[in-house]
C-alpha cells in the first residue's frame, strides 16, 4: 500500500533538471521519463511536474522519451506535436491487456486499454512516434494476447512494438505475490510456475541482457511469438532523436555562462 498512500512530489524537477543540463559536463543524449514511475501518475494531474520538465526540455531542444500508461500525456498534444517536429520526441504507451476487467484489477487507476489506444492514435495522427510496449508480459496471465494486442497497436497508428517479461525484484515480488492470489486464485500456482520456468527456477533474475527477456522454453516460446506478429503488422523501429540541436540553458540561479557567445 506504500504505492498508494506514500507519494513523494519532487516539487523543485524542473529546476533541478534545468541545473542538470547547464552543466559543462552535460554531453546531450535522449533522457527518459521515466523508466521508474509513470510520469503521468494520478498526481501529474495536480502538480504537472512532468509538463514543466517537458516545457524545459522544448526550450532547449533536449530530446526525450516518455513511457507511461496513462492518456494524460494527450494534455501535451502540442507540445508534442512541436518536439516531434524536429525530432525530439519519443512516446511509449504500454498496453498491458485488451482485457478491461483485468486491466482494472492489474493497473488501478489508470487509463484503460481503449483510452490508451485512443492515445496511441492521437498521437500518431499528431506525427508524433509512438511505440506500443506489451509490458509486463505475465506468463500464464497475458501472454496470450500478444497478437491481438499488437493488432490493436498497428491499427491505432503505433510504429513500434516491443516486450517486457515480468520481473519481481526483492521489493515487487511480495507485492505480486499477494495480488495474485487474492485477485487470481485460480491461476496463482500455473503463474508462478511458468514465470519460474522463464528464470531458471528463480521468480527474478537480474542478470543484464536476460531481466528483460528471460531464458528457456516458455521464454523462447514468447520471442519468437512477438517477433512474428511484430513483423507480421509491420512495426518498425522509432527513428533516432536528434541531440545536435541541443542549447544549453542558463542555471536556475541566472547566472551567466563564462566564455558564452
Amino acid at each position: 500500500m506504500d504505492f498508494e498512500t506514500k507519494i513523494f512530489v519532487k516539487f523543485n524537477a524542473a529546476k533541478l533538471l534545468r541545473d542538470f543540463l547547464a552543466r559543462d559536463k552535460w554531453v546531450p543524449e535522449p533522457i527518459i521519463f521515466s523508466g521508474v514511475t509513470d510520469c503521468y501518475q494520478p498526481a501529474e494531474h495536480e502538480f504537472r511536474l512532468t509538463q514543466k520538465c517537458l516545457e524545459l526540455a522544448n526550450q532547449c531542444h533536449q530530446p526525450v522519451s516518455i513511457i507511461t500508461k496513462n492518456a494524460l500525456v494527450l494534455r501535451e498534444i502540442d507540445l508534442l506535436r512541436e518536439m516531434a517536429s524536429r525530432n525530439l520526441v519519443h512516446v511509449n504507451i504500454s498496453v498491458t491487456t485488451l482485457d478491461v476487467e483485468l486491466a482494472r484489477v492489474m493497473e488501478p487507476r489508470t487509463s484503460i486499454p481503449t483510452s490508451r489506444l485512443r492515445a496511441v492514435q492521437t498521437l500518431a495522427d499528431a506525427g508524433v512516434p509512438v511505440r506500443v510496449m506489451v509490458a509486463p508480459i505475465i506468463p500464464g496471465l497475458n501472454d496470450h494476447e500478444i497478437p491481438p494486442i499488437l493488432k490493436a497497436a498497428r491499427e491505432a497508428g503505433a510504429d513500434d512494438a516491443r516486450y517486457v517479461l515480468l520481473r519481481l525484484p526483492a521489493t515487487v515480488e511480495p507485492v505480486f505475490q499477494e495480488w495474485l492470489e487474492r485477485t487470481q486464485p485460480t491461476r496463482h500456482e500455473r503463474v508462478n510456475q511458468r514465470v519460474r520456468q522463464t528464470r531458471d527456477g528463480q521468480l527474478s533474475d537480474a542478470t543484464w541482457r536476460q531481466r528483460m527477456v528471460g531464458t528457456g522454453e516458455i521464454a523462447n516460446q514468447i520471442r519468437s511469438i512477438f517477433k512474428v506478429f511484430r513483423k507480421k503488422f509491420g512495426f518498425s523501429n522509432l527513428p533516432e532523436l536528434d541531440v545536435s540541436q541541443f542549447v544549453r540553458p542558463t542555471p536556475a540561479n541566472g547566472q551567466m555562462r563564462l566564455f558564452d557567445i
